[in-house]
């Protein structure tokens, strides 16, 4: 989507309960790396710190940025609790939670408004 069309919000999702959100655990981690996945035109390998422990999460965002590894450093937020998925020969350990991508706009990271320690929850 560029900047000339007008951009239309999708209809709001089915209602869910307090409980079915609590389910989510969404942490703030810093990017510390940022590699290509061998042999994938989208995924990269991004390794961050989680405060208690690292993470390797694949996410499928190597076309969206022209430097990719401009987010090495950057904290933002990351889905921590789903079951690792294999793409590619590797494995993900969850999911960066950025802004946008569903809806066809270039992705933002979603991101803390000021730094706060590794592992924090959102929510």
């Amino acid at each position: 989507m560029n900047a000339d069309q007008v951009f239309t919000p999708a209809p709001i999702k089915p209602a869910i309960s307090l409980a079915d959100l609590d389910r989510i655990d969404i942490r703030v981690g810093t990017i510390l790396s940022v590699e290509d996945v061998a042999g994938s035109h989208k995924l990269l390998k991004l390794t961050v710190d989680f405060g208690d422990h690292r993470r390797r999460i694949l996410a499928g965002m190597k076309q969206e940025r022209e430097i990719p590894r401009e987010i090495e450093g950057r904290q933002a937020l990351f889905v921590v609790n789903l079951e690792p998925k294999k793409m590619m020969s590797e494995i993900s350990e969850g999911m960066l939670f950025d802004i946008g991508y569903a809806d066809g706009v270039t992705p933002a990271l979603a991101v803390p408004e000021n730094k706060v320690p590794n592992g924090t929850r959102a929510g």
